[in-house]
């Protein structure tokens, strides 16, 4: 039907664990995906739209900068909703570039990019059993060659690749099954950038930090908690943590703050559907990173509670 090899041919499933796709459906609808296709901004939006499942809204992004001198395209789109967690997760994701890029050096960007990314959001703490990250490189843009991961242009090329994933990544811990709101986690000050981004992982994860947000309430105990806890070993007494532009913990000691005004300032990223910061330091060192999730609501047991009744 394609006019291709079965090699070149690359597969993404997802659906309820343990139940097996409808092949011969599957198999008889192919010529009409197939004479569907079309390299146009609807058909873009359309296979986002075809592959979603539990998720709200259909997850894409599209870039355009300069490499080199030359134009480069990088776009992508995915899915995901629920059973969110690292590695990926229930999650689908195809990036496409017309980059100019040698294999094994787009291969390690890619891994770079989905450790900044994908594998930095949580809806719920599961894990899946199927889930991918696709990326080609046509090199189509004419640009100039990317050999080497030390050069400029791959410096230029990894930061396109790194905003694009993030974008589809946050979208997805936006759409969490249930949620209200995005929750992102800075952490500064760590030794290095895996430390930076466990510590990010564990606030974003936990499950108690998740149901104060979604409770309004400006617990900075459960915050402190879950950092402690991820298994990065830090001065306690260098802590700070801040929820949006309110400070509630310094030197590792709790502040005095206004509890309405830190209170009110989930209320409305929960009104909204927009997103509450915490942001923690942990030291003076150069690692930085960020991790996303979701409120956990009473809607979220709902819709996994009756998933397949």
């Amino acid at each position: 039907i394609l006019q291709i090899k079965p090699e070149e041919v690359l597969i993404e499933s997802t659906g309820v664990i343990g139940q097996r796709i409808k092949k011969e459906a599957l198999l008889s609808s192919l010529p009409r995906l197939v004479n569907s296709l079309s390299p146009s901004i609807q058909g873009a939006d359309s296979a986002a739209v075809a592959i979603t499942t539990t998720d709200l809204v259909s997850k894409s992004v599209a870039i355009e900068f300069e490499v080199g001198g030359t134009s480069i395209r990088i776009g992508g789109m995915a899915k995901g909703s629920g059973m969110i967690h690292p590695n990926m997760a229930t999650m689908l994701g195809v990036i496409t570039t017309d980059a100019l890029v040698e294999s094994d050096v787009w291969r390690k960007m890619v891994q770079v990019a989905v450790s900044r990314s994908f594998n930095q959001i949580t809806v719920d703490g599961d894990t899946s059993t199927n889930d991918t990250v696709i990326a080609f490189a046509s090199g189509l843009a004419g640009s100039n060659w990317i050999t080497s991961m030390n050069s400029y242009d791959a410096a230029l090329l990894q930061t396109g690749l790194d905003a694009v994933m993030q974008g589809l990544a946050k979208s997805i811990a936006w759409d969490g099954e249930g949620a209200t709101c995005l929750i992102e986690v800075t952490v500064s000050g760590a030794k290095g950038e895996a430390e930076a981004g466990n510590i990010a992982r564990s606030v974003a994860a936990s499950s108690l930090v998740k149901a104060a947000v979604y409770g309004r309430d400006p617990n900075w105990g459960r915050i402190a908690a879950a950092a402690g806890y991820a298994g990065i070993s830090f001065n306690l007494n260098n802590l700070q943590i801040l929820l949006g532009d309110i400070m509630l913990m310094d030197g590792g000691q709790p502040l005095e703050f206004d509890r309405t005004a830190a209170s009110n300032y989930l209320i409305k990223a929960g009104e909204t559907h927009g997103t509450v910061e915490i942001k923690i330091a942990v030291g003076d060192g150069p690692g930085f990173s960020k991790a996303w999730g979701c409120d956990l609501s009473y809607d979220y047991v709902k819709i996994n509670a009756e998933y397949t009744t």
